[in-house]
Parts: C-alpha cells; structure tokens; sequence
C-alpha cells in the first residue's frame, strides 16, 4: 500500500533537498524544483506506485529539463571581499566546510549530465544500471560521463594541480 502525501512528506523531503542540491548546487534552486516535483506529485498521488523512486526521478528530470535550463540564469557569487564589506556572511566559519563548498564549485562547473551520474554515484550510491535508468540512457554513457566528470573535477582540484607540479620533475 502506497503511504499517504503528508506521510511521504514527513519522511523523505529532507532527502528530497539534499539530493536536489546536490544535483543543482543552488538551495534555493533544490527548493523550487522539489516544490514543483511535490505539487504535480500530488496530483497524480493515487496513481504513483513506488513514490520515493518516482518522485526521486521527478526530481531528476526536472533538473536535467530544458525548459528549466533556459528559464533559470545561472549566477556567480560576488568575491568574498565584497560580500563580507557588504556584511553578508559568506561561508561557514568552521575550516571543514571548506572543501564541501569548493566541491560543490567544481560540481557546478560540470555538464548537467555529467553532474547528475556523479551524484547519483556518489551521493545516492546508484549502480551503472541504476542510474542509466535514471537518466535514460545506456550504461556505457554514464560510464563514460562519470570517467568524463571524474576527470575534470580533478584537473579543477588545485590540491592535485599543486601535486602534479611538485611531481612533474619525477621519473616515472
């Protein structure tokens, strides 16, 4: 049996966020298209039959749309410098967000396809069969984007640019 809207809600939204921003790298993004997803969800509720699979790839498609691509400007944070003189806080304060934030950036950097497989990988833990689902292509395609995204997100890490540096003299 299928559970009910506000029973689905109070289990699975916070999910729902994370995943979306993940995917988006946008908060505020995650929290139109999950409300977008939810509201034509609940329309077609009694006929919804696994929700957190459906409503999941909902949130997917919504993301990878080109209507959304084209309707959302995508925008780039002020420096620092100027969002701290304007007394607007910029990140955390703690040291150990740092890397989480400078992932996200190198996430945003990436096609949205791209994007897509290495959150469904590494954040949701999809299989190559999963996520080809998911997406709607074959299995050799998301291999391949995933190998694609792997590789410029570490060409985009300045820690393995400085360690390729120091080893560039190295025999190997």
């Amino acid at each position: 049996m299928t559970p009910g809207f506000d029973d689905f809600l109070d289990d699975r939204l916070d999910g729902l966020l994370r995943y979306a921003t993940a995917l988006t790298g946008d908060p505020y993004l995650a929290q139109d298209i999950v409300q977008e997803v939810l509201l034509r969800a609940q329309q077609n509720w009694h006929r919804i039959e696994s929700p957190p699979t459906y409503v999941r790839r909902m949130v997917t498609n919504e993301y990878l749309s080109w209507r959304r691509r084209r309707s959302v400007r995508s925008t780039v944070p002020s420096a620092p410098e100027v969002l701290d003189a304007l007394g607007t806080p910029v990140a955390d304060p703690s040291a150990r967000y740092d890397e989480r934030d400078a992932m996200r950036g190198r996430l945003a950097a990436l096609p949205r396809k791209q994007r897509a497989a290495v959150v469904l990988r590494y954040y949701e833990d999809y299989s190559d069969a999963e996520i080809a689902t998911e997406l709607g292509c074959r299995e050799s395609t998301v291999r391949s984007q995933i190998a694609r995204a792997l590789r410029a997100l570490r060409d985009a890490d300045p820690a393995d640019a400085d360690a390729s540096a120091d080893n560039s003299g190295a025999v190997r």
